[in-house]
């Protein structure tokens, strides 16, 4: 069965969102940050986002190509849950309109590699909430923003879920990053 991986930026102070306003976000594509996120990419085969997550990263990658990860990123299938989006203009992306539970549960049936989803947020908590989500790589940013609303925070009530220290990696910009895994047969736990 495939495996749902996070990826997400977050700082000291537990922000997650706009990483690229961020002064510095340590991440240098010939850096050893630029090559971890190029082999998780390419460890999968599928791209999962949310409604938010999506515009920004269509934006951004559609008008790249000529390196590794430009070229794979938009090449790969991707999956958005949204109701809102009809006519997704990013190649080979399909939006999951439907029961996204149960369209994301067939996905992980699939055959195939691992599917990444990047960024925290509805989504993330509703794959928290139904045992989807199988693996969480925060990447702490030595850092301070200073300034977020509540929806720009990691931190929101949600479900109680154990996860395991899997690995652990200090990049030489300061960023540690984090790799948790779900412990096999486990489930959250309701509050």
């Amino acid at each position: 069965m495939r495996r749902i991986i996070n990826s997400t930026y977050i700082t000291l102070d537990g922000v997650i969102q706009d990483p690229q306003d961020w002064p510095d976000n340590g991440i240098k594509p010939d850096g050893t940050g630029g090559t971890v996120q190029t082999d998780l990419l390419f460890a999968c085969d599928a791209v999962l986002m949310g409604a938010r997550t999506y515009p920004g990263f269509a934006t951004a990658w559609m008008a790249r190509s000529g390196d590794p990860y430009s070229d794979r990123i938009n090449s790969m299938a991707k999956y958005v849950v949204s109701s809102t989006l009809r006519d997704p203009e990013w190649n080979n992306t399909s939006v999951i309109s439907g029961d996204p539970i149960a369209e994301i549960r067939r996905l992980k049936e699939q055959p195939g590699q691992d599917i990444v989803q990047y960024g925290f947020g509805q989504l993330s908590y509703a794959l928290l909430e139904h045992g989807l989500l199988d693996e969480l790589r925060l990447w702490v940013h030595p850092m301070f923003v200073g300034r977020a609303t509540t929806t720009d925070l990691l931190f929101r009530p949600s479900v109680t879920t154990q996860f395991e220290l899997a690995d652990t990696l200090v990049l030489n910009t300061g960023i540690v990053i984090l790799t948790y895994r779900l412990p096999t047969g486990s489930t959250p736990a309701s509050d």
